[in-house]
């Protein structure tokens, strides 16, 4: 068969295309729709977490993929704990689920999306790998 000069891509740092109307919010963690397209991490059915927005983008008014925002992954990250559903010492290294785009919780909520693996918990929130 012999060699092959197999490309590769940094995957660290990301360009996803949001969706029409989607408002990014820098810091906050940010999933993509059946469609592909980016929005607000959110209890909401069939989003999937990509990572932590790097940057404010607005695309209110714009079509599908008018602009995009640099989604850094592959880290973790510190976030809110959920005051209801708190994760707890015994969910480190467990599935933690959105609450919102800043918040994760140890509970599914109503759609089950994942935010990530907790890595340590602290007094101001949890770190989650994304």
């Amino acid at each position: 068969m012999g060699d092959r000069n197999t490309a590769f891509k940094e995957t660290d740092m990301v360009e996803v295309p949001l969706k029409a109307n989607a408002v990014i919010e820098a810091g906050k963690m940010t999933a993509v729709g059946a469609d592909g397209f980016g929005v607000p991490a959110s209890d909401a059915a069939g989003l999937k977490v990509g990572g932590i927005s790097q940057e404010a983008v607005d695309n209110t008014g714009g079509a599908d993929g008018a602009v995009s925002v640099r989604v850094l992954r592959n880290r973790g990250f510190h976030l809110l704990n959920d005051g209801t559903n708190a994760v707890v010492a015994a969910n480190r290294f467990g599935t933690v689920y959105v609450k919102d785009a800043q918040t994760v919780s140890s509970d599914g909520g109503t759609n089950s999306i994942v935010a990530g693996k907790c890595i340590d918990l602290d007094a101001q929130g949890v770190w989650v790998e994304i």
